[in-house]
């Protein structure tokens, strides 16, 4: 089904494609250009989830980002991938760097949501 755009939807691609790096609800929802509330930033986001526009991390303290991963399109993109996140500038970014991982027999893996912690080359300058 195709869905209608509409310039919450546009907002939301623009400041995560403008960013270049995830971004959490919230701080979509402190630099987003137009007047919304949360619930609408929520629902935007899983839908493009859902979409398969944005792809969701969980990092290890429970808390989504959402990202266009720009580093990794769809025709290059590894289906299993590491993210990073910078604890001094809490940004999360997409390293296109594929997984490479073994398990048992008989599992099938669906998706993967590894991200490693520490300081990102810029803060680390």
């Amino acid at each position: 089904m195709k869905r209608r755009n509409t310039p919450t939807k546009e907002a939301v691609l623009d400041l995560l494609s403008q960013s270049g790096k995830a971004m959490s609800q919230d701080a979509i929802g402190e630099k987003i250009n137009i007047d919304i509330n949360r619930a609408t930033i929520y629902r935007v986001l899983n839908r493009f989830c859902e979409d398969g526009i944005l792809h969701r991390i969980v990092a290890e303290d429970g808390k989504q980002y959402f990202a266009l991963c720009i580093k990794c399109d769809e025709n290059k993109k590894p289906l299993h991938h590491f993210h990073f996140r910078c604890t001094n500038c809490d940004t999360i970014e997409c390293l296109p760097i594929p997984v490479h991982f073994s398990i048992e027999t008989g599992y099938k893996v669906e998706s993967v949501n590894c991200v490693l912690t520490g300081t990102c080359k810029d803060c680390s300058l």
